[in-house]
């Protein structure tokens, strides 16, 4: 599989469409910081404990679930807007309100005094962007013929990494100057970009033609997906499995601790949102792009098995940074290597995921799989805070790069498993 290419800038100027996408891809990608690292931060400054921290992540496990009402967004009209905008834009319209209150109410929040509100504001917005996900992930498969839904997609990221800065160093520079209530209703109003991109995109409405016919319900819709990928994999899908659902789970059990940990040392908000927020996002694209050329070069799995040691193995320079203390040197190599090896990995999953699916399922069979592997660590990355406090940021990072003993054990089973594979399929996937 190719690396993806951004296209040139003239070339987005000239299509109304990728410029579309762009924008609709800082509105996917503005939200999600604000509930996760961002706001970890926010929450630790305001003396909430660890175990509290990690336990408000699984506000965020609305991304993981989407795909349990993604079907009902296909064959049903919003209220209101339908008639106006049609049912796909509509809903997005309806979701993107829900993530501006979402914001916005959480800037009127004080977790110090009232964690509660915090709690329903964060799952008020975590629902209402995994509900744009869903409807922004439509319009682009709708909007393009398959040939042109690579560009698509690499413009879609470029806006959604744009927005990452946004949430991420900008939020926290306008936190640092001014203050937490300032930064969200600033994010809030950042919303309009998405409303705008919106009511500019054409009026794409093909979800009626992906409803199940014949008389089939919406579980018969989950459940022939599932059975063609065991009629493809056999037995060794459980191997694949497995290795889907703890391929990130590093990533996502130290990465609710990330930010916590840059605040207990003492480093302040504009020291953590130039290394992690501005400096670390660019260095995740620079992994994310390597990740593919490895792809390309080297094949899925010998891709996948580097990914996966170094994804685990950088969690070392975090532990080792924690036993340090307050160096910004360190705080800088941590990011760096931590932010390349976590671009690199997220690549080369999403990569092997896509070989596996089949074109007659390849919607519903990739929101499972990635359903599944963000789903694992998603839980067990509420519980860290705990583990913090038990053992120690040094020891908890230590623990997490171990985590990668299992990936890396999995990673060659798998490989011998598609190597001795003789189906056309299995090959495919071996890469």
């Amino acid at each position: 599989m190719a690396a993806r290419k951004l296209p040139p800038l003239s070339e987005i100027v000239r299509d109304p469409t990728l410029g579309l996408m762009l924008a609709l891809g800082y509105s996917s990608g503005l939200p999600f910081l604000l509930i996760f690292s961002t706001q970890s931060l926010w929450l630790r400054e305001a003396g909430v404990s660890h175990g509290a921290i990690g336990l408000m992540s699984y506000c965020a496990l609305a991304f993981t679930f989407k795909f349990a009402w993604a079907p009902f967004i296909d064959r049903y009209d919003p209220p209101l807007t339908a008639r106006w905008l049609g049912r796909r834009r509509g809903w997005m319209l309806v979701a993107q309100i829900g993530v501006a209150l979402g914001l916005a109410g959480l800037a009127f929040g004080a977790p110090a005094v009232t964690l509660s509100w915090s709690i329903v504001f964060a799952f008020l917005t975590a629902f209402a962007a995994a509900t744009q996900d869903v409807t922004i992930d439509g319009w682009r498969i709708d909007a393009a013929p398959p040939e042109r839904q690579g560009m698509m997609t690499a413009v879609y990221s470029l806006g959604y990494r744009v927005a990452m800065l946004c949430a991420g160093a900008g939020a926290l520079y306008i936190a640092d100057y001014a203050s937490w209530k300032a930064a969200y209703l600033t994010m809030a109003a950042l919303t309009l970009v998405g409303m705008a991109a919106c009511l500019a995109s054409p009026r794409f409405d093909r979800a009626a033609s992906l409803a199940p016919q014949g008389g089939s319900t919406l579980a018969t819709a989950f459940l022939q997906p599932l059975g063609d990928l065991a009629a493809r994999f056999g037995p060794s899908l459980i191997a694949i499995l497995a290795l889907i659902a703890i391929y990130r789970l590093p990533d996502f059990v130290s990465g609710v601790m990330a930010n916590p940990l840059y605040s207990d040392l003492g480093f302040t908000k504009s020291d953590i949102a130039t290394a992690s927020k501005l400096y670390g996002v660019w260095i995740g694209i620079a992994g994310a792009f390597a990740g593919g050329l490895a792809v390309s070069r080297l094949g899925l799995m010998p891709a996948l098995l580097i990914g996966g040691l170094a994804a685990s193995a950088s969690h070392l320079s975090l532990a080792y940074l924690a036993a340090s203390g307050q160096r910004f040197e360190l705080l800088m190599l941590a990011v760096s290597v931590e932010s390349f090896a976590s671009g690199f990995a997220g690549a080369v999953l999403i990569a092997y995921m896509s070989s596996l699916v089949s074109p007659a399922y390849a919607a519903t069979q990739y929101a499972l799989l990635s359903s599944l592997y963000a789903l694992p660590g998603k839980f067990v990355g509420g519980l860290s805070g705990f583990l913090v406090d038990a053992i120690g940021y040094p020891r908890f990072f230590v623990s997490t790069a171990l985590i990668g003993v299992p990936v890396l054990a999995l990673c060659l089973i798998v490989w011998g498993l598609n190597r001795r594979a003789q189906s056309p399929s299995a090959a495919q996937t071996a890469g």
